[in-house]
């Protein structure tokens, strides 16, 4: 089974490690992680904390993980996922009663 995970992970904390654990249990894990401009324009100016790169090292060295790719713009990660075609993606709660504008689109 192929699960999606995506977000931001600039600072992973032990919320992020529960997740992709969680995740784990349902198949591979891919996460697909936001680029630096991405986040800036999001977040503001002083983020990320952490560049893409290291990012991507990071949590490439996490074993629930079994592959890391970023993506720049919304259209950018549906057509990330729709490529991938996982069979589950997995949120946090901190998203769990959002609805987000490309779920139609998927």
């Amino acid at each position: 089974m192929r699960v999606w995970v995506n977000g931001t992970f600039d600072v992973v904390h032990i919320g992020h490690i529960r997740l992709l654990e969680f995740a784990s249990k349902y198949g591979d894990v891919t996460v697909g992680i936001d680029s630096d401009d991405r986040i800036k324009s999001k977040k503001g100016l002083s983020r990320p904390f952490n560049k893409l790169n290291e990012r991507l090292e990071f949590l490439k060295s996490i074993r629930y993980i079994k592959d890391v790719v970023s993506f720049a713009t919304d259209d950018e990660l549906v057509e990330r996922i729709k490529s991938f075609q996982p069979d589950f993606m997995v949120i946090g709660d901190d998203y769990k009663d959002r609805s987000e504008e490309h779920t139609s689109e998927l």
